[in-house]
């Protein structure tokens, strides 16, 4: 299932599903797409997290185990996997395609990942992650739909602001979405 970043506050409101993956081209979207699949694993009694960052040299046997390791007191369990350059390199490729055949209630998976190119959406990879599991495509608000964006980031936080402060915001954070949030937290 494909779902675009606003879609996933409604999703996340009806279901949780054992395997998640984000991306995008902005990191706080990102990050804040994970930290409310987070939220909600929580919530969905997931109590136990293991969190795993895919380097150079990293073993795929460690997120088979991790998924197959089930605590002595059945707790659920998420595991947040992180792949910062959104390349799993063929082992990696065939480890994820393996937990893509094998999902299990018991243990949740949380994939993030950086933009990723159009060749990349469609590798069997990625093709499979997304066949099982609930893929969230975050893309950056263009420049014209900024100002739009801190409204509604102000609206969060019970503020608002007229059309004039808003371009005026939206000029100066220059289309950067962490100073954007930054200047409404102030």
């Amino acid at each position: 299932m494909l779902l675009k970043g606003e879609q996933l506050a409604a999703h996340l409101e009806r279901e949780f599903r054992p395997l998640y993956v984000v991306w995008g081209d902005d990191p706080l979207l990102v990050l804040e797409a994970a930290d409310a699949i987070r939220a909600k694993s929580r919530q969905a009694g997931y109590s136990e997290r293991e969190v795993m960052t895919v380097l150079p040299g990293f073993d795929w046997n460690q997120l088979l185990a991790a998924g197959s390791n089930l605590s002595l007191f059945g707790d659920l369990k998420l595991i947040d996997l992180r792949i910062p350059t959104g390349k799993p390199g063929r082992e990696g490729s065939t480890a994820l395609q393996n937990w893509c055949s094998h999902l299990s209630p018991e243990t949740a998976l949380l994939i993030t990942l950086p933009e990723l190119d159009w060749k990349d959406e469609k590798a069997v990879w990625f093709t499979a992650l997304t066949q099982a599991g609930v893929a969230v495509k975050l893309t950056a608000p263009t420049l014209a739909e900024l100002p739009g964006w801190i409204a509604g980031r102000l609206r969060r936080h019970h503020q608002t602001a007229d059309t004039e402060s808003l371009q005026f915001i939206a000029e100066k954070v220059e289309g950067n979405l962490l100073a954007a949030h930054q200047e409404i937290e102030k």
